[in-house]
């Protein structure tokens, strides 16, 4: 695990006009994969769906899709204020730690930079692959979400990251994980030493971007800076000093973590201290700073076009750390994908592997 306090994965706003063209049920009757076969307690028929009967299975189980876990509407601020809520998030298994004791190497043992997962999700005491997850789960995403997550995912950097330094307007919070996520920036950091006090009025400000993204909490600039060096960035501050150099002259190719601080009191002086330089985005108005989401943007922004123009693109996934992303946003698409997977790591556990068939979660 990270030797941040706490990590949860986030996400951005998933168009409620994706819908099955059936209307929504909670009992599937019937699941199936080149994998395994079991019947759920049923509500309404496969048969309805596929336009035939199911083949015969071995047991049943009344294993829900209660779509009130998908909607329920948890805050940002309950998310980082609560450890139980985020660590019940996490879904393929973490890499180690740089400097931690050695232990499984994955796709995240990547020289050039960091990338966080192992290929590997834990069931108990049954491990899971990527590949069988994406294809225990992939017949039964629709078409329109599976494309639209498999763009994402191959968008995805690691090589550029966000931190957020002591911010209390979770409206700003919200605001830069959605430019984060649209940007195509999978890891966010937030840096802060009493998230109870900071958070505690901002109670409205419901679940989006954060689904998809991966967050990780600090209690310290140099918490979360030293990890970072660790793990192969560059820490660049956003703050004006004669030291600040424009992010226009910046090369954004190499993994950097941006800086961005309090909307009042701006970066932390230990914040700055501690970091590897300082930059600035140009002003041409009589006031000299942006709002912090507003800047939040426009630096991430920038730095993806010239990520783009030096590199020939932004998202720089390697083929099998794409595939181990795609099947944890697999994973997070639905709370009932879990127990899905967990079905299919009983059934894995007792070599006892057929097909299984149901309709799109």
């Amino acid at each position: 695990m990270s030797t941040s306090k706490t990590l949860t994965f986030s996400s951005l706003a998933i168009q409620k006009t994706l819908k099955s063209p059936s209307p929504p049920f909670h009992h599937i009757t019937s699941f199936s994969s080149p994998f395994l076969h079991f019947p759920f307690l049923p509500q309404r028929s496969t048969s309805a769906l596929h336009g035939h009967k199911p083949p015969g299975a071995s047991f049943s189980t009344n294993l829900a899709f209660d779509s009130s876990i998908d909607s329920q509407e948890d805050t940002v601020a309950q998310i980082l204020s609560k450890p139980d809520r985020i660590e019940r998030l996490m879904k393929m298994q973490r890499l180690k730690e740089p400097g931690q004791e050695d232990g499984v190497t994955g796709a995240g043992a990547c020289a050039r930079r960091w990338f966080p997962y192992l290929d590997l999700f834990r069931s108990g005491e049954i491990e899971v692959s990527s590949k069988e997850i994406i294809d225990v789960l992939d017949p039964y995403i629709m078409e329109a979400r599976k494309e639209r997550i498999q763009r994402a995912v191959s968008n995805r950097t690691y090589s550029l990251c966000l931190v957020v330094e002591g911010l209390t307007d979770f409206g700003n919070v919200s605001a830069a994980f959605r430019s984060a996520d649209a940007l195509g920036v999978q890891s966010v950091h937030v840096i802060s030493c009493d998230s109870s006090k900071r958070y505690r009025d901002n109670r409205h400000v419901s679940m989006g971007s954060e689904k998809w993204l991966d967050i990780e909490l600090w209690d310290s600039p140099a918490e979360c800076f030293t990890a970072l060096n660790k793990r192969g960035y560059r820490i660049a501050t956003t703050c004006l000093g004669p030291n600040s150099v424009s992010v226009y002259e910046l090369d954004w190719s190499q993994p950097t973590a941006i800086v961005v601080g309090n909307e009042n009191m701006g970066i932390s002086d230990e914040a700055i201290r501690l970091s590897d330089l300082h930059c600035s985005i140009p002003m041409r108005g009589m006031i000299d700073s942006f709002n912090v989401s507003v800047a939040s943007g426009i630096l991430m922004h920038h730095a993806v076009c010239d990520r783009t123009s030096r590199l020939g693109r932004h998202g720089d996934l390697a083929p099998e750390e794409s595939q181990i992303l795609l099947a944890e946003f697999y994973l997070r698409h639905r709370e009932s994908t879990i127990g899905i997977l967990h079905e299919y790591a009983k059934r894995k556990g007792h070599n006892n592997v057929h097909s299984f068939n149901f309709g799109h979660l």
